[in-house]
């Protein structure tokens, strides 16, 4: 695989994965380092080039986020935007200011097409702005190559040193021709040579993992969701009879998901063990209605489960895990805790594995759900909607229940069958059983049932969301089939509240 790389350095902005899937896009590997990265960490990556994030802050408040001046020294060429470009001006001697009048939203910029970063790209252009500081003096050596109505100086660049820098967010959909700026920056001033692409990542996992693995064998705990199903089909390819893959159905999936999951891995070159736990996880969640003691009481019996099945497959020589690059990224971020984290708890620390092997560990999301299409897994298993680990256990407001839980299954995958039918577009879409019950009319009697909230939502990151404005024509469809089809449900809404002020789940 080629080796070149980019380092983006974060300096606390919230495009900081979406800047590096794009340069992955364009063909060349990227790196999230910390601001605060060291000059040996970044030059023992060797990049080509550096690409500074946005940030909330002041460049000019005491405490602002400063990376190591030597790194601009390196001779390497480096892209700052929005904060990353205030940064720059700062440390070569330029004036950053309060702007007179704050820039957010969609802007029009006329950008000086004989800059290479601009190159093919010049003229009047949209471009996102969010931005109060601005860069009032040019360092010497600069010159500006854009500007705005309201901000004089919104991109500028010294070619001879190579530094570059934007006020605007390229990387973002809103901005015209953003793509095409970040692909100038790798290819006309790094000058990448490309060759990133899922078909040699595939190859170098593999051969990676044979080479460490040899023929000893790997455990993997299996969930069914998109990162753990492609790191079981990579291995399986990778070292086939040398995987056992283990799935705990906790009885709280959607329905026909278990058997679809064990479809999925039923020919393929590995040990799939189904571990019937319904019985126990109910038994754990009886007469429990408190949304964190249902996920502190599913990830605890998870891990038992999980244990006393390991046990008994002759202790594997190692553990695999779908581990996925935002996982890294993130672990250790400090965010306020809204609620426990969706998936289950880790797996025990004593269990005995001589090493633990996360071939995704390189990979965004949209390059997992490519790599399983790659390796033949089926659309419901590539394209499944982010799921919980505790499942519908936090799609049931109150007690868990085997009435409820069945209730559930059935109003869902009305509601899904529906949407796709339709063919109207959502991020994410499911049921959720309330715990309220109302008086409604069932043929010539009085029937008094449950409530059925529906979520649609659309989404880029997750991290926030606004709800989907489905057809009315849809929504009565699936309100007569969830009550006529299903005893105990006698009405049915539509959640139309965004993230923030809900979030996406209702517990």
């Amino acid at each position: 695989m080629n080796q070149e790389t980019v380092i983006i350095m974060d300096f606390g902005g919230q495009y900081k994965e979406l800047i590096a899937r794009r340069v992955r896009e364009c063909g060349v590997y990227s790196m999230i380092l910390p601001g605060k990265a060291s000059l040996e960490e970044v030059t023992a990556l060797n990049p080509i080039g550096i690409i500074f994030t946005g940030g909330p802050k002041s460049i000019n408040l005491p405490d602002a986020p400063i990376c190591d001046p030597e790194i601009l020294h390196l001779g390497i060429p480096i892209l700052g935007i929005c904060y990353g470009m205030q940064l720059i001006c700062h440390l070569t001697g330029g004036q950053v200011a309060p702007a007179s009048y704050s820039e957010y939203g969609t802007i029009q910029a006329d950008l000086d097409g004989r800059s290479e970063l601009f190159a093919g790209c010049g003229g009047a252009q949209e471009i996102l702005m969010s931005h109060y500081d601005q860069v009032a003096q040019l360092p010497d050596g600069f010159q500006k190559t854009a500007s705005t109505a309201q901000c004089p100086i919104a991109a500028f660049e010294d070619p001879i040193r190579k530094w570059y820098g934007v006020q605007f967010h390229p990387e973002v959909e809103r901005t015209q021709k953003g793509t095409e700026m970040i692909h100038n920056f790798l290819y006309r001033i790094c000058r990448a040579q490309g060759g990133y692409s899922m078909e040699n990542y595939l190859e170098e996992q593999m051969q990676k993992v044979r080479e460490k693995v040899g023929n000893r064998r790997v455990l993997l705990g299996l969930s069914g969701g998109v990162d753990s199903s492609v790191t079981a089909a990579l291995l399986s390819k990778a070292i086939p009879g040398q995987l056992t893959c283990i799935y705990i159905d906790h009885g709280l999936m959607r329905k026909n998901e278990t058997k679809e999951i064990c479809a999925a891995f039923q020919d393929r070159a590995l040990h799939f063990i189904c571990v019937d736990a319904k019985e126990r996880f109910l038994k754990e969640l009886a007469h429990v209605t408190d949304p964190e003691e249902k996920r502190k009481r599913i990830g605890r019996e998870f891990v038992r489960a999980f244990e006393d099945e390991a046990k008994k497959c002759g202790n594997p020589e190692f553990l695999a895990q779908g581990t996925i690059y935002p996982d890294v990224v993130e672990s250790g971020a400090n965010a306020a805790v809204i609620k426990s984290h969706h998936n289950v708890g880790g797996l025990p620390e004593n269990l005995p594995f001589e090493d633990v092997i996360e071939p995704l560990r390189g990979l965004f999301k949209d390059e997992v759900r490519k790599l399983g299409r790659m390796l033949g897994l089926p659309a419901e298993i590539v394209d499944r909607q982010p799921f919980p680990g505790p499942g519908l256990a936090i799609r049931i407001i109150g007690e868990i229940t085997e009435e409820k839980l069945d209730l559930l299954r059935e109003a869902d995958a009305i509601f899904r069958e529906e949407i796709q039918r339709f063919g109207v577009h959502a991020d994410q879409y499911f049921a959720v059983l309330t715990n309220v019950r109302s008086v409604g009319v069932m043929g010539d009697g009085r029937s008094y049932d449950y409530t059925v909230a529906l979520r649609a939502v659309w989404t880029n990151d997750f991290m926030t969301c606004e709800y989907a404005p489905l057809p009315h024509e849809l929504l009565a469809k699936v309100s007569s089939r969830i009550t006529n089809e299903v005893p105990g449900i006698n009405r049915v809404v539509y959640d139309i509240t965004g993230k923030p002020p809900a979030t996406i789940e209702w517990e």
